[in-house]
């Protein structure tokens, strides 16, 4: 059991996407955030389940991770850092490795955790030394002399001088030797009062503790009140110490601070940071620090443990200062801070604004780690989520993960909710095997869909209710595969395998066919030789040139498909036109060296289709057909030396079209020396 509590994280890395709280797949409290090489480090405590034989309501925390991120909002496990089995000097069973700190000086990386002595006299402060922020750390054989409590906080001055601030018998702070692993100063003898044992019997007292060497001296001018967690920082010519504070006889922790002119003080006392949990989480622990010109503060709740408040998770926060220093208080979100990028999972229930009728829930309430959804119940009814980038989307679609019952309809929209429709989803019933979505009543489904419009940059998105009511899990942007390049000449070749990937494209026409099954020679033949636009069998269109079809204007598109296979549907995606129940017409132009006899045109496509070289027939492909590689091949023909021109039309109802052509030689092998050239 030890063993997997300890080693469960070794050496694993992982990227974590959140917001708040910023990571989702363990409990992190006590987070100290700090800035080494362009990234944010943060080293917190590690809230475990009680194994059995510990103390089923209380903290029970056996080692340290440390996380790292750029952005503030994708953040890498790099594992585990220090185990209280590790701890020379600490007791491998006493599952109380709380609040810690890391620093970087004389070229190297300090992290300072409490723990149990073996002794089992109080708590001691270790030191372990690492020449990288995630480690591998040594640990020192023994903890520093002369500090008693728990809860390090180191500040190195701009002269380079270091203190360490601790929780014992208040808070205390003194100086650090240059060697950041001893107290410089006198340490003085002091006794601990007698507290409480931990039976029923609240009178019955522990034994009294001898008398200890401690180091430092308490800190001067803050609040009565109990107060612990000390973090230490400068900002300007000021120095600041903030901390837990209970306010109120019973109550929880704030988050308090005091401002001096000195790192040691006396202090005087501002105000609160942070005010009490608003869901009775009796503790909080924090750090500050200034990354990329913010300030921001560092914090926990029970998030994923809202029945059991010993079990905290790390969250972010933005901080802002006033004229003359002090700080103006935090409000707690859920949103958190940082720019989300639109390609990555934005789990919209982490709102930064959301309507009076919406609200959020728990996915599991026995696993809660498995987050949260929002739920949009009315027509109306909206959430917002801030600073989305979309500079990365090119070409991309929508997807998002949602409930709802059927023929309701709901937006991502720009800003508010009223903004510029982003996407949108509407639930339409259908027979199986059809083209649109099945009802989704009471099934969390991933769906797509096309966007109606792209931001551009950094802006907020609003997802709205537009029918009966929908329950949302996450929204995401896609990009879309390079499906086709732009011909960057008049002359391509045919690819290694001797497919023809260049050629004019028309904008697919509208013909409704609602199975594939009627696609017989006769009926084939029928369509394909009416006349749909003028000069179909006879012109060499230029790109951007346009044709009428009944009441569609059409036009040509020259591409160069990146696979060997040209998908028709993608490029009908692209386009904002129908991509099912359509039909496509293909042109290209080849040019040979030389006069080639007894080769074969070698096509395969998805749904039926019809070619010709040269004007005359030569392959029928019929029936309801799958994208195949040389599906079909036809009689031995000539192509001619010079151009010779190869036409194609494809039909097709509910499914995706696609097509590839290329020729055969005799001895079946891919003719490849000629080339591909744009129609004049």
């Amino acid at each position: 059991m030890k063993k997997n509590l300890t080693l469960l994280m070794l050496g694993l890395t992982l990227s974590l996407q959140a917001q708040n709280p910023i990571i989702h797949d363990q409990f992190c409290a006590d987070p100290t955030a700090r800035v080494f090489n362009g990234k944010v480090y943060v080293y917190p405590s590690h809230d475990i389940p009680a194994p059995e034989g510990q103390r089923q309501d209380w903290f029970c925390m056996a080692d340290y991770h440390v996380f790292s991120s750029e952005n503030l909002c994708d953040w890498t496990d790099h594992g585990m850092i220090i185990s209280q089995e590790n701890v020379p000097w600490g007791n491998p069973e006493g599952y109380s490795m709380w609040a810690p700190d890391c620093v970087y000086k004389n070229g190297k990386y300090y992290f300072y955790f409490p723990n149990g002595s073996k002794q089992g006299r109080g708590f001691s402060i270790g030191v372990a030394t690492a020449d990288r922020p995630e480690g591998p750390f040594t640990l020192e054989k023994e903890p520093i002399k002369g500090v008693s409590g728990i809860d390090p906080c180191v500040l190195i001055d701009d002269d380079g001088s270091a203190y360490l601030y601790w929780s014992g018998m208040g808070i205390r702070g003194a100086k650090l030797k240059d060697n950041m692993k001893e107290l410089d100063g006198e340490l003085k003898e002091m006794t601990f009062p007698q507290r409480p044992g931990q039976n029923n019997n609240a009178n019955q007292q522990r034994p009294q503790m001898p008398p200890m060497l401690v180091g430092g001296d308490t800190m001067e001018g803050l609040p009565d009140g109990f107060k612990e967690g000390p973090f230490a920082f400068k900002r300007g010519d000021w120095y600041y110490l903030s901390f837990p504070w209970v306010r109120t006889e019973g109550g929880t922790e704030t988050l308090a601070y005091a401002m001096s002119k000195s790192p040691l003080g006396p202090w005087e006392f501002k105000g609160i940071i942070m005010a009490e949990h608003d869901n009775g989480c009796w503790t909080n622990h924090h750090s500050l620090i200034e990354y990329k010109g913010q300030w921001y503060i560092f914090y926990h709740r029970n998030y994923y443990s809202p029945s059991m408040d010993k079990r905290r998770s790390a969250c972010i926060e933005k901080v802002f200062f006033n004229a003359d220093g002090t700080i103006k208080e935090v409000k707690e979100t859920l949103r958190g801070v940082g720019i989300r990028p639109a390609l990555s999972k934005i789990e919209i229930e982490r709102y930064s604004d959301i309507s009076s009728d919406a609200s959020i829930a728990y996915h599991d309430t026995t696993n809660c780690f498995r987050g949260w959804f929002t739920d949009l119940p009315n027509k109306g009814s909206w959430v917002k989520f801030n600073d989305v980038d979309f500079s990365g989307v090119k070409n991309g679609y929508m997807v998002v993960c949602a409930k709802a019952k059927a023929n309701t309809e709901f937006y991502v929209r720009e800003k508010d909710a009223k903004g510029k429709v982003i996407g949108k989803i509407k639930m339409t019933v259908v027979s199986e095997g059809g083209p649109f979505r099945r009802d989704m009543s009471g099934q969390w489904l991933t769906l797509t869909a096309p966007l109606e419009y792209t931001p551009n940059g950094v802006t907020d998105l609003v997802v709205t209710c537009e029918g009966e009511g929908v329950a949302v899990d996450w929204v995401m942007f896609k990009n879309r595969p390079e499906y086709f390049n732009t011909p960057t000449s008049d002359i391509s070749q045919p690819d290694n395998e001797g497919f023809i990937r260049r050629w004019m494209l028309l904008e697919p026409i509208d013909k409704p066919n609602p199975s594939n099954t009627v696609f017989t020679d006769t009926y084939l033949r029928e369509q394909f030789g009416k006349e749909a636009f003028k000069g179909q069998f006879t012109m060499l269109p230029k790109d951007g040139q346009t044709v009428k079809v009944d009441k569609q204007t059409l036009a040509w598109h020259d591409v160069e498909s990146a696979n060997y296979n040209v998908k028709l549907f993608r490029f009908a995606d692209l386009l904002g036109k129908q991509v099912y129940g359509v039909h496509f017409w293909a042109v290209t132009v080849i040019d040979c060296p030389e006069e080639m006899k007894d080769v074969r045109l070698a096509v395969g496509s998805n749904g039926a289709s019809m070619w010709w070289v040269n004007g005359e027939e030569a392959l029928l492909l019929s029936n309801d057909r799958r994208m195949v590689r040389d599906d079909g091949m036809s009689q031995r023909l000539t192509l001619k030396k010079g151009r010779n021109v190869i036409r194609g039309t494809v039909i097709n109802g509910p499914g995706m079209s696609d097509f590839c052509v290329r020729f055969i030689d005799s001895n079946g092998k891919p003719v490849t020396n000629y080339t591909i050239v744009k129609g004049k």
